[in-house]
């Protein structure tokens, strides 16, 4: 039943984040998720995409050294992509972890330095 300010605060503590930081940076996840208007509006009424959104944009905004992201560079229009794209490069730049599961073996070759390619659990190559 949490709205989507309501999900920042939440997550946001979750990853580590004091009540301070997030309220320094609220207006930045928001601007980042592009949610506008959908910002208090409950969680539950979200698309994926814009689940996804909300959580990448809360991520990237943490001081997390390790990030988990599972799909983000297929959510969303060109515009959004592009942006998340160039918060991973942002995030690799200063030595940050990240595990991407994605399909799109391309765009993983482009900004990893490692592929693990599974298929059906088992590592292909």
């Amino acid at each position: 039943d949490l709205n989507g300010i309501e999900n920042i605060y939440m997550n946001g503590a979750i990853l580590g984040m004091t009540i301070g930081e997030i309220k320094s940076k609220i207006d930045q996840i928001v601007d980042y998720s592009e949610l506008g208007d959908f910002i208090s509006t409950p969680v539950k009424k979200f698309s994926s995409g814009m689940n996804l959104r909300l959580g990448f944009s809360i991520a990237i905004h943490s001081d997390a050294d390790i990030f988990l992201i599972d799909e983000i560079l297929s959510v969303g229009d060109e515009h959004f992509k592009k942006k998340s794209y160039n918060s991973i490069q942002s995030l690799i730049k200063k030595n940050k972890t990240l595990i991407i599961v994605s399909h799109n073996l391309k765009k993983m070759s482009e900004i990893t330095t490692k592929i693990i390619h599974l298929s059906k659990g088992k590592v292909i190559d």
